[in-house]
């Protein structure tokens, strides 16, 4: 499996941290590994839409769009899966899972907040100041930057978001070894920073300084206008984010992309931690099943550090087996 995993790369993956795991993103599948509290590691992949795969995905600023829609959904996904393991760890397996319009009301009830909190409040504040024209635009975007700055740095210290951000930060480590062409062993994805220039983090800060640009393009509209544009706007911002990403992300060793990808880098310090060991290894989970998948190959974790203290040794690895796929390499 390592001389397959250490072959030059061909594909930007990428993923998200969930509940004590990493789900990756690959061409044609994601695969989701989540530490369980006997110390196992639960792995699970399945093969993505063809929405997510097709040509439309190639076209610029289309591919945006459907990028933020495929981060939604498969991000609701792979945390319903790992909030579902997590807690079976807490009752047992009796317990049950957590009902798929739960996750989805909680999630879009956050992004209602989020599109208030980000856009619309700096708005407000701009409307009860009395101000208009660029100074304006400015006042806003410097608000909205601090808005997620100050959210971001507020929850870093919360317990369970600093595990999830270790989590972040083992699964860009993972990516940035596989890119790197290196076997994927603890001690070599060791070797690599927690930052990571295709970061979702560097996605959201991006979407801040592009939304100043494209709202001061308004010309000062009426305020009513101005609310419009905040919310139905989002789409499009987030396509020109998206492209800007992607080009220092493929660029990140010219100085151009260094540049572009600098900001973001360094917000990512506040959203991603070191990682231990046994995070490490479930990143490595996540990312060697993805390329496995792609594949067509058969996978099965083998990280079980704490193998003798399970209390049933059986169940201390999981193999899936996928049936061979065609598609362009």
């Amino acid at each position: 499996m390592e001389d397959a995993l250490a072959e030059e790369p061909r594909f930007s993956y990428g993923g998200q941290a969930v509940i004590e795991g990493v789900m990756i993103r690959g061409r044609n599948h994601f695969s989701l590994a989540v530490r369980r509290q006997d110390g196992t590691i639960q792995y699970h992949s399945e093969r993505l839409n063809t929405l997510y795969t097709g040509r439309i995905r190639q076209f610029p600023l289309v591919r945006g769009v459907i990028a933020l829609l495929e981060t939604m959904v498969l991000g609701i996904k792979a945390l319903h899966l790992s909030a579902n393991l997590a807690v079976k760890d807490q009752v047992g397996d009796e317990g049950g899972d957590i009902p798929s319009w739960v996750l989805g009301a909680t999630l879009a009830a956050a992004m209602v907040m989020g599109v208030g909190v980000f856009f619309l409040l700096p708005l407000v504040v701009i409307w009860l100041l009395d101000s208009g024209g660029l100074v304006s635009e400015l006042i806003e975007g410097g608000l909205r930057l601090g808005l997620l700055v100050g959210y971001i740095w507020g929850i870093s210290f919360l317990r369970d978001i600093k595990r999830v951000f270790a989590y972040h930060g083992a699964e860009h480590m993972a990516v940035h070894a596989y890119e790197a062409g290196l076997p994927l062993e603890v001690e070599n994805v060791r070797k690599f920073p927690t930052p990571h220039p295709r970061c979702g983090t560097a996605f959201l800060l991006t979407v801040m300084l592009v939304s100043i640009v494209v709202f001061a393009l308004l010309m000062d509209p009426p305020m009513e206008w101005r609310i419009i544009s905040r919310i139905v706007l989002i789409p499009v911002i987030a396509a020109i984010s998206y492209e800007i990403i992607r080009f220092s992300g493929k660029h990140q060793h010219s100085l151009f992309g260094h540049v572009m990808a600098t900001p973001g880098l360094l917000l990512q310090r506040l959203t991603t931690r070191i990682p231990d060991d046994a995070q490490i290894e479930v990143a490595i989970s996540a990312m060697a099943g993805a390329v496995a998948a792609d594949q067509g190959k058969e996978f099965s974790v083998s990280f079980n550090p704490r193998v003798e203290e399970a209390a049933e040794p059986s169940s201390t690895s999981v193999g899936l087996t996928q049936e061979p796929q065609g598609g362009e390499e």
